[in-house]
């Protein structure tokens, strides 16, 4: 049951029962007042009571998962989706056979998997929800696989004394490589381009 019409006494007393038959909180529902309670004549005769709508809202995460799920599907690809709470959000790993479909050239359908999913999640939240979508720990292969790039042709920089121009990055990868050099003696980055194309330049100090 996620929508019930309820009526009491008072408005308040029909938000009181509607939450009861939905075994929600308050915080959870949308309340719609369909009519004001009418006191009759001399408050006794022909009073009419308070009517209201409660629906509940839509769960975020539920949302987000049954989406994730039902595109992965239409993507013809057999594959689960598990839940688990991050530090600053949540991760959906996904796990199953060809999971290269998923992940994509560079991860670059795994990344739209992400932004889409992180855009059905806050549609239907009141504060701002981050959620991760990983396949078969790709995140932290890919990340472990750009720091020893980044340390590999930050070295080469330093033996040649010139400037060292990665491929296009998204954001977050280029983050990693930012991140990886700034403890290295002798270079520095900068990105340079506009986005989709913007890269990592390595140079030597």
């Amino acid at each position: 049951m996620k929508k019930v019409t309820v009526s009491g006494k008072t408005v308040e007393e029909a938000i009181e029962q509607a939450l009861a038959k939905l075994k929600v909180s308050r915080e959870q529902v949308d309340v719609k007042v369909l009519e004001e309670a009418q006191k009759g004549f001399l408050g006794i005769l022909g009073g009419k009571p308070a009517v209201v709508e409660a629906e509940v809202k839509p769960d975020p995460v539920k949302e987000a998962l049954n989406f994730l799920r039902e595109t992965i599907q239409h993507m013809g690809v057999t594959a689960s989706v598990s839940e688990e709470a991050v530090k600053d959000g949540l991760r959906f790993e996904i796990s199953g056979e060809e999971i290269g479909l998923l992940i994509g050239k560079r991860g670059q359908t795994l990344d739209s998997l992400q932004y889409l999913v992180n855009l059905v999640a806050n549609k239907h939240s009141n504060d701002y929800l981050r959620i991760v979508i990983d396949a078969e720990g790709y995140r932290e292969r890919r990340k472990e696989s750009l720091e020893k790039l980044a340390l590999r042709l930050g070295n080469k920089a330093v033996k040649t004394g010139q400037e060292v121009r990665l491929e296009p990055m998204n954001a977050h990868e280029r983050k990693i490589i930012h991140t990886t050099l700034q403890s290295v003696k002798g270079v520095g980055t900068y990105s340079d381009g506009e986005e989709p194309n913007r890269r990592i330049v390595v140079t030597p100090k």
